[in-house]
This record gives structure tokens, sequence and C-alpha cells, in this order.
């Protein structure tokens, strides 16, 4: 049985080796999960003697290595033990004239009482063979895909246990809603929301204990206790804390005022993230000063030199920029559009990209439109082409970069 399992992981894409699935046989074996009622013989067949959620758990824990492939795990694991996506492709175009509401369905409580409920095996083969043979809009029965009646697959209609296709839930009765699925900001290619940058940017943390000692060290106490004669022996430790040390440059105006929202999610998420995590903005290219509040960027500047001075090459240096602005601005002395610069911006990005061996560059905008704008190709040469799209596959890569 569960060599099929296996086999479907694999059929929805999911990067699962032998060895994790051996991984798992190996837990069932032992009841890591679940009441172990069944032979071991038997857990290597099929997840006897567990729950459906218990072997989902173990399941996932064992074959599956990153959360943005938890969604089509999900999908895999409903195809194989619901029968969710094998009975019914749920990818299959419905005409919208089915499911536009057109009618409101009133029944007494009599008349609702006396509609069948089907079973789950039954409602998803019904609805396969309902897809199969209907080839025009239904409203007001209790057959077809459509609305305003008492079928279990539609909207706007009566039945205590259907499929909810279209329009808006009110009854709370659907078993399935055939609709977008929760999951899937964890496609690579999504906009980010500030819970995802944060899975992405997990990627960066390491934790090391320090401070003062907070928490229990559990195995050092079994084994003073043991060594004291059975009498309790406690032993603490400091708690553990991410060790990893940001340092974040951010371009602030002009062009980069379109990426505001997507800035701040990712401002937001690494100060979640990071304990140590020191920032600072810049206006399209890093020159010989940057500043920390934009109403007071003219009084209260901080030397580009201090910031290389003040923290060591421990600290990792990220970028936050658009690198759209005339070529100029980065190759000439002068070039900036705000004042004189004595210096080049390239020569300041190769300065700090030398005081901080482990940097990156986040680019906000469409990685489609890099080829297109001369100051991003110049920007990718000084970064050694160390820039990446504000992506969760581009922060993936980014932070799997500085994480070496």
């Amino acid at each position: 049985m569960l060599i099929d399992f296996f086999y479907t992981l694999r059929a929805a894409k999911l990067p699962v080796s032998v060895k994790e699935f051996l991984t798992l046989l190996e837990a069932l074996k032992l009841g890591v999960v679940g009441p172990k009622t069944a032979q071991a013989d038997d857990a290597v067949n099929a997840p006897s003697g567990y729950s459906l959620d218990d072997f989902y758990f173990l399941s996932r824990a064992t074959l599956v290595k990153d959360e943005k492939h938890y969604d089509k795990f999900d999908r895999a694991f409903a195809a194989y033990f619901k029968g969710v996506e094998l009975i019914t492709d749920f990818t299959k175009d419905i005409p919208l004239d089915w499911l536009k509401k057109t009618l409101e369905l009133n029944l007494s409580p009599e008349e609702k009482a006396a509609i069948e409920k089907m079973g789950w095996d039954e409602l998803m083969e019904t609805l396969k063979k309902r897809l199969e043979e209907q080839k025009e809009r239904h409203e007001g029965g209790s057959k077809w895909i459509g609305t305003g009646g008492t079928s279990p697959f539609g909207n706007s209609g009566h039945n205590p246990q259907g499929v909810r296709i279209g329009g808006k839930g009110g009854n709370k009765s659907a078993v399935k809603v055939w609709e977008q699925r929760a999951y899937r900001d964890y496609d690579d290619t999504q906009e980010l929301g500030t819970r995802n940058i944060k899975v992405a940017l997990r990627r960066l943390r390491k934790f090391a204990r320090e401070g003062n000692v907070e928490e229990l060290n559990l195995p050092d106490t079994i084994r003073a206790t043991a060594a004291n004669a059975g009498y309790l022996d406690i032993k603490m430790q400091p708690e553990r804390h991410n060790n990893v040390k940001v340092l974040l440059l951010m371009d602030v105006g002009g062009t980069m005022d379109e990426h505001i929202a997507r800035v701040e999610e990712l401002f937001s998420a690494a100060k979640a993230e990071f304990k140590h995590l020191e920032f600072y903005y810049f206006h399209n290219c890093v020159y010989d000063f940057v500043w920390k509040n934009n109403r007071r960027r003219f009084a209260e500047k901080f030397p580009t030199w201090d910031i290389v001075r003040k923290y060591n090459k421990d600290y990792k240096l990220i970028f936050i920029g658009d690198a759209t602005m005339s070529p100029y601005e980065i190759l000439q002395p002068g070039g900036s559009v705000e004042y004189s610069n004595e210096e080049t911006g390239a020569e300041w990005i190769g300065r700090l990209t030398h005081a901080y061996p482990q940097f990156a560059w986040i680019n906000p905008e469409l990685q489609g439109v890099w080829q297109y704008r001369q100051s991003i190709g110049i920007v990718q040469q000084l970064m050694s082409g160390r820039m990446y799209p504000l992506t969760l596959k581009g922060l993936e890569e980014a932070m799997r970069h500085l994480s070496k």
C-alpha cells in the first residue's frame, strides 16, 4: 500500500527520496506515533493501528524537507488516502453560467430534513460522473451541478453535505470547497506576505546559547540525577538565541515608492527574525553617508566610513533597492541627484562589499525588466552577480548564499 503512496508523492513533484521513505517505514515499525496495535510486518503494508492524522504528521515530518512543499504534500496525501484529487479533476473548468445565482431557495425544516446525505466516497464518485455527463446549466434541481437547488454540487442552494463550487458559503455544510487553496502563497513566484518572508529568512538563522541561565537542560539533569543515586539534580542552561548579525541598507524615495509595501513587509519580517539587526537608508546608490530618519536625513547623517568601522565583518550585508537610476549616479563623481559626491557610488559599494564578505542585493523590481535597465546591470557586476529578486525563491537563494 505505502509503495503506491510513495509513487503518488513523486508524481506530485515532491522531492521524496527512497531513504526518507525507508525512514517512514522504520518509524511505523517502531510505533513512533499513535497506539501500536498492529504487528511490525503489517505496518510496512499499511498504516494500521494509527489514526489518519497520526500518519499524516509522521509522514510529513519524515518525507517533507521544506515548508514550501506542504501544499503539494497535502494535495498528494488527500489524493491517495481520501480520493479527492484522483477521483475528480479539480483543475477542470466549469462554465461560469452554471454557477451564477439567479434565484433563492427557500425550504421548510421538514423539506431540508428529507434531503438525502451522501458519504464522502459516494459524493466524490457522483461528482466525477456529473462532470462527465453534464452539458448545460441547471438551476433549482437536485442532481446536476448548478445553483438554487438541493443538489450536493454547486452553490446558493441547500444540501446537508455537499461540494460548494463557486458562490459564497452560507449554510457551512460543504465538506469540500472548490476554489483557491489557502497555501498558495508558498508558490515561488507569488508576491510575499510577512509570514512567508519570515519562512525564507529563517534559512539564515544560526542559534547559539547566550545570556543568563534560564531554561532546563533535560539531558544534563537526567545524567546528574543518575550519578547522584537518583536524587534530583537540576541543571540549567542559557536560552538559544539567533546569533546572526545583519546590516541592512535600504534604498528609499524616487522609483522605490512603488515598492514601499513589499519592502515594509521584508523590513518587518527581518526585524522579527534577527536579534542583531542594524539598518540605514540611502537614495539610489550608497555614497559617503547614510541615515536612519528620513525626515532628518540631512541633519542626522552617519558617515559610511563610520559604519564600516563600527560593525565588523561578522555582519551579513544586505542591500534592498531597485538599482534603477542614471548610470552616472553609480560611475561619476558628483553624479548624485541630491548633492555633489566626491567619490563615485561604485567605489563605496566596493568598499562595503570588501568590508563585509557575505553580502547580497535584494531587488523588488520585476526580474523580467532587469536586462533593460543599464544601472541594474552595473550594480549586478559590482555585487559579483549576487542580486536576487524579492520573491520567495529569490530570498531563499540569497539566504542560502549568506549562510555559507
